[in-house]
């Protein structure tokens, strides 16, 4: 494209866009040019919505799940089987077991796993959260849901070895979801395979 001919606000937008998960530079181009297109009541509205997850969105006191309040929708229910922990990579895995509608105790995000590649260790993760809670509340089992990866399977014998001398029943997934793949990308089916084929850890 000829320099005399660049949209400088444009560019950057489509800069912006090209930064998302997934999207590509003409794909990026695309969504600028339907943003520009869009009424300007329905693009206030687009970037007030989020302005207000920015602003609003924070990690549950329980569980660190997303939240807009103290707790989050599953910490908040009175009915959710409390002596159950369901330890997920991220808050997206979460809400794939929860379509399920198979799993009724509580859950902890740990925020990523574990990657010495990455510079990511346990003070990265909400390793001492998970700790913090095993002691003090009364847990009979805990699932150890990480994605079948090599940094997951490595979280979760982690994990274990830290929560053994608690005492309380460690399981993993059962491998319904194959190795490699993510949790948020898998079918309802498998996740509720998975779940009641879990095994002791």
């Amino acid at each position: 494209m000829p320099m005399g001919y660049t949209v400088v606000p444009l560019a950057q937008l489509t800069d912006q866009l090209e930064r998302l998960p997934g999207v590509g530079h003409k794909s990026a181009q695309r969504l600028a040019y339907h943003l520009l297109n869009m009424p300007a009541a329905d693009a206030d509205a687009f970037i007030a919505s989020i302005r207000l997850a920015r602003d609003t969105i924070h990690e549950c006191a329980v569980c660190h799940n997303l939240a807009d309040s103290e707790l989050c929708p599953v910490c908040s229910q009175s009915d959710r089987d409390k002596t159950t922990i369901c330890v997920v990579e991220d808050p997206r895995d979460l809400a794939a077991f929860e379509r399920t509608r198979e799993y009724t105790g509580t859950y902890h995000v740990l925020h990523g796993v574990l990657s010495p590649m990455k510079g990511i260790g346990p003070e990265q993760l909400r390793v001492k959260e998970l700790l913090s809670r095993v002691a003090k509340e009364d847990i009979a089992e805990i699932i150890m849901a990480t994605n079948p990866t090599v940094e997951g399977e490595a979280t979760a014998m982690y994990l274990g070895k830290l929560l053994r001398p608690f005492g309380v029943k460690l399981t993993r997934l059962a491998y319904g979801i194959p190795m490699g793949g993510d949790l948020e990308y898998a079918d309802d089916v498998t996740l509720r395979r998975s779940l009641e084929g879990r095994q002791e850890l």
